[in-house]
């Protein structure tokens, strides 16, 4: 493109002549992003911020340096000032913008020999989406049942597998509750699935739920194929939805992107079979295929306990072929199959990959997502399940295997890591923005920030879970985590690191990823009391007289004053009495006085938390 620098731009303006000499002497080409800060356009042209901002008021632009340009303001100053603009050549898209190519999906080892033994198997489908956009009533019109009228409030229940017959082919349906069960047996190891159906409702279009699903689904790497429930209702809009799923990276294939996309209504059963030709396109394409004749292995889908059968379980079988009379290792529970049955209560001998069947003869109940596998008898099962409840039984610790903030630059330099993944929740979606943004442009030599998921709410054990199978990072901003996440996050050695000071939250991540982190400081709750009574004492202010409810009350701690679950003041502890003398600290069940620094406006019934704070050596 030919510089400009002596003619009258295209927004009607003169160019400023003096700056135009001295850009031409040292005309470059530059490429541009689509939007751009005046001090990123500064350094990318090597100019003083000051001459770029003359430039743009000469221009008519009022900006400082922080301000953001899109491509095409950008362009024509820079062209202005004696540069060239190169278009940059299309990249391909991240993982996280469109989901994975069906050739990447990850696939089984197999040897040479084993390599001639593989049939096509049937693909295993998880339907995701939103809470009421149909994901039950879809697979109740495929497998020509009525499972829904019989569960409560008409929300699946319970995790169970499906195998139906169209065209004289087979597909597998793993019925879930959501996209967290999907991801907690993908967190225990469990890749189950092989497509997943995202299901949207057409009057009510994406929602957040939606948003996680497809997060989740593209943290497990599979393709997504989207139908478009509820397309009988007056208020369907399918323009809208998929308007709405090409903004966050799912592109119908008539507008151009590579995702399938199926209109379709559960209610009417109209354009079912559509669905069904796609997904057996997509299969087809992937050619997902195992080796029937080899021993057999695959993942609990759900275990229960049964009055009148016992333990049982329903099996997915992913390589081989699993027969009644075999002798099964899952974890440290092992059995022989008694009996056998397919998932309509039928009983048979045989099963093949990618069929699911109930079985009965184990010792105990498995978890979902646990592994199974045959091995030749009886007497091998028992020994290899009891090695096993043995070596847990010798590991007193955990030793956490994900990766913390603390640990980033030692990974880094190892060459072990070269993306920090990272799930972001925060408390309302304008606060998401700023973070992802800043945090998206970061560059530490070769290593990049990759956000799995970002949402708004405090931290679940759902996103503990994608954080274990994504070798990810939960930061949350002006958030509390669940107990449940906590438990879950100590159990996996997922760190958890919440803020509430943006500038706080993009420093730690841009010093973890130079190797400049400090040590982490956690807060340690000591004890809770609830204010009895409230007394004025002239040197001191206001003291509040307490009981310890639980824990004990330390002089050496902070204090959070609660009201109505609201935090009404953070502080240290500046006085803490028993009758008139002073003490260390107060059990539980006991009565105190409290003061603490700078606040004197206790009521009764308000709760004292006190907390300590230890740092936490990488």
């Amino acid at each position: 493109m030919a510089s400009r620098s002596d003619t009258k731009s295209s927004t009607g303006r003169t160019s400023n002549p003096s700056n135009n000499r001295g850009a031409a002497e040292q005309s470059k080409t530059i490429t541009l992003p689509d939007h751009i800060t005046v001090r990123d356009l500064a350094d990318t042209m090597s100019v003083s911020p000051i001459d770029l901002i003359k430039e743009l008021m000469n221009a008519g632009i009022m900006a400082n340096i922080n301000q953001v340009l899109d491509h095409d303001t950008a362009a024509i100053v820079a062209e202005d000032m004696g540069y060239q603009i190169e278009e940059p050549e299309p990249e391909e898209s991240e993982p996280l913008v469109e989901e994975m190519p069906i050739e990447a999906i990850r696939r089984r080892e197999y040897s040479e020999e084993e390599l001639k033994l593989l049939r096509e198997r049937p693909p295993v489908v998880t339907i995701l989406g939103h809470v009421d956009h149909g994901k039950t009533s879809l697979l109740d019109v495929i497998r020509a049942t009525n499972v829904q009228a019989g569960e409560a409030g008409g929300i699946t229940q319970h995790i169970g597998a499906y195998q139906i017959e169209t065209n004289g082919r087979r597909i597998t349906f793993l019925d879930t509750p959501g996209h967290e069960a999907f991801t907690a047996m993908r967190a225990r190891g469990a890749q189950a699935t092989d497509i997943a159906v995202l299901v949207v409702a057409a009057d009510d279009g994406v929602q957040p739920q939606t948003r996680e699903a497809i997060d989740h689904a593209r943290a497990a790497q599979v393709p997504i194929i989207v139908a478009i429930n509820k397309i009988d209702l007056p208020s369907a809009n399918q323009d809208r939805v998929q308007q709405q799923l090409s903004d966050i990276g799912l592109v119908p294939e008539d507008w151009g992107g590579d995702t399938i996309m199926v209109p379709v209504s559960a209610k009417m059963k109209q354009n079912i079979d559509s669905l069904l030709d796609m997904i057996l396109l997509v299969s087809d394409l992937a050619e997902f295929k195992a080796n029937p004749q080899r021993t057999a292995e695959g993942i609990v889908i759900e275990g229960r306990l049964e009055r009148s059968r016992g333990a049982t379980a329903t099996l997915l079988v992913q390589e081989g072929t699993l027969k009644v009379g075999d002798a099964l290792v899952i974890g440290e529970i092992y059995g022989k199959i008694r009996a056998m049955s397919d998932h309509t209560g039928k009983n048979i001998r045989r099963a093949t990959p990618s069929m699911p069947v109930v079985v009965l003869g184990l010792r105990d109940v498995p978890d979902a997502g646990d592994h199974f596998e045959v091995v030749a008898d009886d007497r091998k099962a028992r020994n290899i399940a009891e090695d096993r409840a043995a070596a847990r039984d010798q590991q007193v610790t955990r030793h956490p295997s994900a990766l913390s903030l603390e640990e980033l630059y030692a990974q880094v330099q190892a060459g072990a890591v070269e993306t920090l993944n990272l799930i972001l929740k925060a408390d309302v979606q304008g606060s998401i923005e700023p973070i992802r943004d800043s945090l998206e442009r970061l560059e530490i030599g070769e290593l990049r920030v990759k956000f799995i998921h970002e949402g708004v709410g405090n931290i679940a054990e759902s996103d503990v879970n994608l954080a274990v199978a994504s070798d990810a990072i939960v930061i949350g901003f002006n958030v509390n985590v669940e107990p449940s996440a906590e438990r879950v996050a100590d159990i996996e050695g997922v760190q958890i690191r919440t803020y509430n000071i943006i500038y706080r939250l993009i420093e730690d991540v841009q010093l973890a990823m130079t190797g400049m982190l400090e040590p982490e400081v956690r807060e340690v709750v000591q004890g809770q009391a609830v204010v009895r009574q409230v007394f004025r004492v002239s040197r001191l202010g206001a003291v509040a007289g307490v009981q310890v409810t639980e824990g004990r009350a330390l002089r050496n701690a902070r204090v959070r004053v609660k009201r109505n679950n609201a935090v009404l003041h953070d502080g240290p502890v500046s006085s803490l009495k028993r009758f008139t003398e002073d003490v260390r600290e107060v059990n539980t069940g006991y009565e105190c006085g409290v003061g603490v620094a700078n606040y004197d406006d206790f009521e009764e019934g308000d709760i004292l938390e006190f907390y300590t704070e230890e740092v936490v050596q990488p």
